[in-house]
């Protein structure tokens, strides 16, 4: 697939990606998105108007909470983490992606 050939995500799709994301470890924005990029192999490119909105959508429904701290390069960052709703809501998103994604292989017949 050609590097710039937009990957469009289903919807809500990004924010289990953001959750998925943050499972580990606290992380700033940027460190999100790369995160995202590794994990998907380069596919998955979340761009900064995407990615901040989501951000304080998450942190709206207490799904993450952010605090201020320092990154790596010395500069003042805010810091995302998984609340414990956020941990549920990845378990309940995650099922609900697998169902649906077996579901088209079937239709695809790739089952």
């Amino acid at each position: 697939m050609p590097k710039d050939e937009k990957q469009e995500l289903l919807q809500g799709t990004l924010d289990m990606l953001i959750l998925k994301s943050l499972q580990l470890e606290p992380m700033h924005g940027f460190g999100i998105s790369l995160r995202i990029a590794q994990m998907s192999k380069e596919v998955l490119l979340v761009e900064q108007g995407s990615l901040y909105p989501a951000l304080y959508r998450l942190e709206e429904q207490g799904w993450i909470k952010s605090e201020w701290g320092v990154s790596e390069n010395n500069r003042k960052a805010k810091f995302y983490s998984l609340t414990t709703a956020g941990r549920k809501q990845l378990a309940e998103e995650t099922e609900n992606w697998e169902r649906v994604s077996a579901a088209i292989n079937l239709v695809l017949g790739k089952a």
